[in-house]
């Protein structure tokens, strides 16, 4: 065989599987394929072969053949999606961040949190549970849209503003992704016919992707792969079936890989022991560093671990009172004060001791929201989300709030997803003495870029062994 096809050949081959196997659905097949293909071509040009420039285009085109021929057995979202008829357009929003926004969104977190707070580990998504509800209250009017923007502490207008800066800042270095997705899927049919307004504005401030489809079995395939796609695997589904009555789900996806700036060493890993929520003792494996920012108020003494490049930062909080529990601490906090604290950072030596853990949790939020005041969205009666569209069914309304998170934190960094999908349906039914910080018992934690404060995550560990 000459040189030339097989240099060819041998430059093609790994090219090719590599796409296959990120792209296609059979990629360990098509990658047998294509060893038996050239290793088929290689014994026949060794004994019949010269250079031979037809032979090199036929190798080529058999090699694309075959790559075009893997992408059947991809998996695709297979709803209409509709994007192709909606651009993202340009939009105007303020240079920077409104500090009262900033301040409004994390008492919105808090609060949420508090209210959904549970006697296990917690974890919540204030970020992607604002991006989910925020899309949803693009459609609604009058009292509706009243009394969510009560509960967000702001405007429709000035959340939309907050999210797609937001959006827009977030990385996507080798040390430090996260990434954000949108997605509204709505039922064909007729079921519901959608105001093209509101698709636009979610397009243009959430980047929404938007599919119709039948909402049958496929659809509910389609929708768990999406979600399963934009966790980085991290989250599998957020559905377990489809409704009869559902016809729309807006949703949010997010995940965040962080290495830590400063890596735990072996040596700074030993075995320890942690007095979990119950009073009991749990041997676990102790993460030990000395940090250099440290957070202290009346109740409270934490520190900040930067993620690489330092934009966000791990927040561990933990209550002064070692008899209090991380319940009654939690609802002690007030969003001004958890401003006023995460915005006075005293750099200084601080010795920490913090475990290894991984949390996966999950909640449905409607009874969460209805009692912070969300209460007309929920009802099929009142709700007045005709701004998002309208079904010859009934009223829309929003049925369910679903909402899943993972985190799991350790030497390297941390790995963390989350996915919120709301359903409406159409009514038938310093030079001191190092600080210390040792997370040896109940605590609380965020992760937050520096920036803004704004928890992408908040969390609670009760235990490390649940």
């Amino acid at each position: 065989m000459s040189g030339s096809i097989r240099s060819l050949t041998f430059f093609l081959f790994p090219t090719c599987c590599s796409i296959v196997t990120k792209n296609s659905g059979c990629g360990d097949r098509i990658k047998v394929e294509m060893k038996v293909y050239i290793r088929t071509m290689m014994n026949w040009g060794d004994r019949k072969m010269k250079t031979n420039r037809w032979i090199t285009l036929l190798s080529v085109a058999l090699l694309f053949a075959l790559l075009m021929t893997s992408t059947s057995c991809a998996k695709k979202v297979s709803g209409e999606d509709l994007m192709k008829g909606i651009d993202s357009q340009e939009v105007q929003v303020p240079e920077g961040y409104s500090e009262e926004d900033l301040q409004a969104a994390l008492s919105f977190s808090l609060h949420l949190f508090q209210k959904s707070l549970e006697e296990k580990n917690t974890l919540m998504s204030p970020v992607s549970i604002l991006s989910a509800m925020g899309m949803t209250g693009n459609g609604a009017l009058e009292n509706t849209r009243t009394q969510m923007e009560e509960v967000f502490g702001m405007k429709m207008e000035d959340l939309n503003n907050l999210l797609y800066l937001y959006r827009k800042s977030l990385p996507d270095k080798e040390k430090l992704k996260i990434h954000v997705a949108n997605s509204i899927w709505f039922k064909e049919g007729g079921a519901i016919d959608v105001e093209e307004e509101f698709l636009q504005t979610n397009a243009n401030y959430y980047d929404a992707s938007i599919y119709r489809a039948p909402f049958d079995e496929a659809t509910l395939k389609d929708i768990n792969l999406w979600v399963k796609e934009k966790t980085k695997e991290m989250i599998p589904e957020i559905l377990d079936e489809i409704p009869e009555d559902a016809v729309m789900y807006l949703i949010n996806a997010l995940a965040f890989e962080g290495e830590w700036q400063d890596i735990y060493s072996e040596d700074q890993i030993q075995d320890g022991v942690f007095k979990n929520g119950s009073g009991e003792e749990e041997t676990v494996e102790m993460m030990r560093n000395e940090e250099s920012l440290y957070l202290e108020n009346e109740n409270t003494v934490g520190f900040m671990k930067p993620y690489a490049e330092g934009e966000y930062v791990f927040v561990a909080l933990l209550p002064k009172d070692e008899n209090q529990t991380i319940g009654e601490y939690v609802n002690s906090l007030t969003g001004e004060d958890l401003y006023e604290l995460l915005s006075t950072v005293e750099s200084t030596s601080v010795l920490t001791m913090m475990p290894k853990f991984k949390t996966e949790y999950k909640v449905e939020l409607s009874e969460v929201f209805k009692s912070m005041g969300i209460k007309d969205a929920f009802d099929a009666d009142l709700a007045n989300l005709r701004a998002l569209g309208t079904s010859p069914i009934g009223n829309l309304y929003i049925s369910r709030v679903l909402h899943k998170t993972f985190i799991d934190v350790n030497e390297r960094g941390t790995k963390a997803g989350a996915v919120t999908a709301v359903e409406v349906v159409a009514e038938s039914a310093g030079p001191m003495e190092p600080k210390i910080v040792h997370l040896d018992r109940p605590f609380a934690y965020m992760i937050v870029d520096r920036q803004s404060n704004l928890p992408l995550f908040v969390g609670t560990t009760e235990s490390v062994n649940p």
